[in-house]
């Protein structure tokens, strides 16, 4: 009865798989084009507005109003507000950003202007002034000149202002009269 039972199956595999090679072997084979369907149009490019991060965004500080510019080697600036000669803090406009810079006491009659919780460090002597960061021990600018250094003048530090050498005549002649 087994043999039989699987006899059967046997058969009814093998007819069934007979069926469908026939019917894939009857199917007609067609190498002409298939009918084309309609695409569909191209999608316009969109324009995506992003929305504005006020986080992300860069600040940016306005240039000072009444402001002294320096021009430094390799085409960098930077723009600087208040006297030197009197000021403790001055604001310097450096890489889009204000800093205002306390005054630092110094034994070589430089001026030094630094903030350590920004790390910028203003070094000005009678020919030229250096920006320095503290955080890479790196020279931001170098052989800084207003116009009036670039025409000869000395800077403006309070060093100078200091030295009675440098005074107006009326004042230098004024005081020696005494």
């Amino acid at each position: 009865m087994k043999k039989l039972l699987i006899a059967a199956v046997v058969g009814a595999l093998s007819s069934t798989m007979m069926l469908a090679a026939t019917d894939v072997a009857a199917q007609p084979t067609t190498t002409a084009k298939k009918t084309a369907t309609p695409k569909k149009p191209a999608p316009k490019h969109r324009i995506i507005k992003r929305k504005v991060n006020p986080a992300r965004e860069a600040k940016v500080d306005p240039i000072l109003a009444g402001s002294e510019h320096w021009s430094c080697a390799e085409g960098m600036q930077f723009d600087m507000k208040g006297d030197m000669a009197r000021d403790q803090v001055v604001t310097v406009h450096w890489a889009n950003k204000n800093y205002a810079l306390p005054r630092q006491v110094t034994t070589t009659g430089a001026d030094r202007f630094h903030d350590s919780a920004t790390g910028l460090d203003l070094v000005v002597i009678p020919t030229k002034a250096m920006l320095f960061s503290d955080h890479d021990s790196s020279r931001l600018a170098d052989e800084c000149k207003t116009v009036a250094m670039q025409q000869g003048a000395m800077a403006p530090t309070q060093a100078a202002a200091l030295n009675p050498a440098n005074r107006a005549p009326a004042a230098a002649s004024a005081t020696s009269g005494q």
